[in-house]
C-alpha cells in the first residue's frame, strides 16, 4: 500500500488534466437529495440541550457537494425538493448564489422544509435532531424529475438519505436508472443517519440495496463498521471483499484529520491531511467529495492513474479540512483559490 506521509508538491495541481480551464458543459456534476437548514451552537463543544443559541446555516450533504463544486470552478447542479416557505426559498436563493443550476429544484406548497439540529458535543460525539413529518424533500416524486438534466451529467451523486420513505426512494432510483443510461459515472457517499431510519437494519439494508450500482463509492471508518456487522474498518480484506463490488471504479475511506484511503481495482493506498484546529466538523465529508468530483469529472479517468489520484485526493483531503475550521455546510466551504493558499502555506511549514 502507498503511504507518503509528506505533502507532495502541488504547484502544479489543476481542476483539469491538462491545466486549462473546464468546459463547463461537459463537466457537469448533477447532485440529487436533500437540501435543508441546519441549526449549528454559537459555540462549541456543547450538547444541543446545552446550546445557548443556534446559527442557522443552509446544508444537506448533496448539495454541500454541489455547492462545493461550483465553489472550486466546476460545473454542478442540484435536483431535489424544498417547502414553498420562507426557508425553501432561500436555499433556491443560495443555490442561485453560488451558481449552481437549480433548474431541477421543486417546491412544495404542503410541506415544510427539512430542518436540523447539528452539534459536536466536547467528547466528540455528533449530535443531530431532525425536524421531517414528513419534509418537502421526502415527496419528490419522479414526474417531477428533470430528466434532461441528469442525462447532461458527468457524474451523478447521491447519499442514502433519499432511499428512506416513499415516493422520493422511488424517484430516486429512477433518476440513478436515467444517469446510468446516458453514461453519468455514479457517485455515491452512504452518509449514515440512523435517527432518520426505521431501524438499524432497515439502514443498513437500504444503503445497500443499491450498493453495486455505484461507480465511486466515499465511505466512512464508522460506516464500514456499522455495514460489515463490526468488522474493522483498517481491515483491506474487509474494504475488498465485503464492500468493493465487481464494477466498482474507485472506493475511498475516509478517516477525518487522518486523511483516506484509497481502493482501485489496480491499487491502494493513503493519503494524509492537513492537521488543522477543528471549530466545526459540518460538511467535511461532502467539501471531500466535491473537492474530489470536482477534479474528476474534469478528467474522468483519473482514478485509473495513481499519482493524478493521489493529487485530487490530497486536494480533496485539504478542501475538508479548511471547513472545519469554520462553522456550518455550506458557508464553511471552500473556493479553489482559499485551497490553493490552504495547500501552499502548508506546503511551507511541512518543508520549513
Amino acid at each position: 500500500m502507498t503511504d507518503e506521509s509528506s505533502i507532495p508538491d502541488f504547484k502544479n495541481l489543476s481542476l483539469t488534466s491538462n491545466g486549462k480551464a473546464a468546459d463547463k458543459s461537459q463537466h457537469l456534476v448533477v447532485c440529487f437529495g436533500e437540501m435543508l437548514i441546519d441549526f449549528v451552537p454559537t459555540v462549541g463543544g456543547v450538547s444541543l440541550a446545552e446550546a445557548p443559541a443556534f446559527q442557522k446555516a443552509p446544508g444537506g450533504a448533496p448539495a454541500n457537494v454541489a455547492v462545493c463544486v461550483s465553489k472550486l470552478g466546476g460545473s454542478s447542479a442540484f435536483i431535489g425538493k424544498v417547502g414553498d416557505d420562507e426557508f425553501g426559498r432561500m436555499l433556491d436563493g443560495i443555490l442561485e448564489q453560488h451558481k449552481v443550476d437549480n433548474s431541477g429544484v421543486r417546491f412544495d406548497q404542503n410541506a415544510r422544509t427539512a430542518l436540523a439540529f447539528v452539534t459536536l458535543t466536547a467528547e466528540g460525539e455528533r449530535e443531530f435532531l431532525f425536524f421531517r413529518n414528513p419534509s418537502a424533500d421526502m415527496l419528490l416524486h419522479e414526474s417531477e424529475l428533470d430528466i434532461d438534466l441528469i442525462k447532461k451529467s458527468a457524474i451523478f451523486h447521491y447519499g442514502s438519505i433519499s432511499l428512506i420513505d416513499e415516493p422520493c426512494r422511488s424517484t430516486h432510483l429512477a433518476a440513478m436508472a436515467a444517469a446510468k443510461k446516458s453514461g453519468s459515472l455514479l457517485s455515491y457517499d452512504p452518509n449514515l443517519r440512523l435517527p432518520l431510519w426505521p431501524s438499524e437494519e432497515a439502514a443498513r439494508s437500504g444503503i445497500m440495496s443499491i450498493w453495486d450500482e455505484a461507480d465511486i463509492i466515499k465511505i466512512s471508518e464508522e460506516e464500514i463498521s456499522f455495514l460489515t456487522g463490526g468488522d474493522d474498518p483498517y481491515d483491506d480484506d474487509v474494504v475488498m471483499k465485503k464492500l468493493f463490488h465487481p464494477n466498482l471504479l474507485l472506493l475511498i475511506v475516509t478517516e477525518g484529520s487522518a486523511g483516506c484511503r484509497y481502493y482501485t481495482k489496480e491499487f491502494k493506498g493513503r493519503v494524509n491531511s492537513i492537521e488543522v484546529k477543528a471549530v466545526d466538523t459540518t460538511g467535511a465529508g461532502d467539501s471531500f467529495v466535491g473537492g474530489l468530483l470536482t477534479n474528476l469529472a474534469s478528467d474522468i479517468t483519473l482514478y485509473q492513474d495513481e499519482r493524478r489520484l493521489r493529487e485530487a485526493l490530497f486536494f480533496a483531503n485539504a478542501c475538508a479540512a479548511l471547513t472545519v475550521t469554520q462553522r456550518g455546510a455550506i458557508p464553511a466551504l471552500p473556493t479553489k483559490d482559499a485551497i490553493s493558499r490552504f495547500i501552499s502555506e502548508a506546503s511551507v511549514t511541512n518543508h520549513g
